[in-house]
């Protein structure tokens, strides 16, 4: 296994591969994400990124050319029968996701909620108010709070749940206003037309690429609603289990950068790309063990 884990009990040779296919796949598509799963125990680690490849499986087949509805379909089945145990795909991540779901407890209907939020961008969904785009937030990504609870262990019930489910609503916020311009590429536009309208932003500005002094405003107050969303979300940290608080909390911190690095960057997300480096991260490791170690233990 990676980084001489100890194997598990049962494993083969395919399901170590597997693993080894979903660590990568996370690793090259999601520093963040991947930074903050090394601080999980090896199994769960390994849960984490089965969990995050399937999701990026789908979200590649509604990005990528050539994606359409019945691809999209049919990693929802494939999907749906390795987290029921009626797995016959050869394909790496569905036999670690398999794995990952006999190990815990990862909610179907999580998945479902993503199908539909993948559907959301096949479709074109337009987004008119804030409340369309805090639906699509939680849909891909809200929900895969759901799907790493369980995996890490948690206390508190609902209530820990919606907090990890607004942890995930910050982070994807977080990734829409790092990517306006790379998603505009695409021909998708996630900034909701309300509020375009009330800042004065058009599309032609945004087609433009012009970061105007109306357009940094608009950066400003969706910055400021992930910013809650993170705050909100902190509150169910003291909830998880083990190790797993640390590794959640160090993702969230790292995430949370983004919109730092945005903010130096005077909101300019069209020329240049916000990101948290990898030795920024290692800075912050110690106020996320800080954070850990002073915090309510609610468990």
């Amino acid at each position: 296994m990676p980084d001489g884990e100890p194997p598990r009990t049962g494993s083969s040779e395919q399901l170590d591969a597997a693993v080894q296919h979903c660590r990568e796949l996370t690793r090259a598509h999601s520093k963040t994400f991947y930074f903050g799963s090394r601080f999980f125990p090896p199994a769960q680690r390994q849960a984490v990124w089965a969990v995050y490849a399937a999701c990026r499986r789908g979200d590649d087949i509604a990005d990528e050319p050539g994606g359409g509805e019945a691809a999209l379909l049919h990693w929802w089945q494939s999907t749906r029968a390795a987290l029921g145990g009626a797995c016959n795909s050869t394909h790496p991540i569905d036999t670690a996701l398999s794995w990952a779901a006999s190990q815990y407890a990862i909610p179907e209907d999580a998945f479902h909620e993503l199908y539909l939020g993948l559907q959301m961008d096949l479709s074109g969904a337009q987004y008119r108010e804030m409340a369309d785009l805090e639906l699509y937030c939680r849909r891909v990504a809200g929900v895969i709070g759901f799907m790493i609870a369980p995996i890490c262990g948690y206390s508190g019930g609902e209530r820990t749940l919606a907090y990890a489910l607004k942890l995930g609503q910050a982070m994807q916020l977080t990734n829409i206003l790092r990517d306006v311009g790379e998603d505009l590429a695409r021909g998708r536009v996630y900034l909701p037309d309300g509020l375009m309208a009330q800042h004065g932003v058009s599309r032609a500005i945004l087609e433009a690429g012009q970061v105007t002094p109306e357009y940094r405003a608009l950066m400003r107050l969706l910055a400021a609603q992930a910013r809650a969303w993170y705050k909100e979300g902190r509150a169910g940290l003291p909830y998880l289990h083990g190790s797993g608080r640390l590794a959640v909390t160090a993702a969230a911190r790292a995430y949370e950068g983004i919109l730092d690095a945005l903010e130096a960057n005077n909101y300019d997300n069209f020329h240049r790309r916000a990101h948290v480096s990898g030795p920024r991260k290692l800075l912050m490791l110690p106020g996320a063990w800080w954070e850990v170690r002073s915090g309510p233990n609610l468990v």
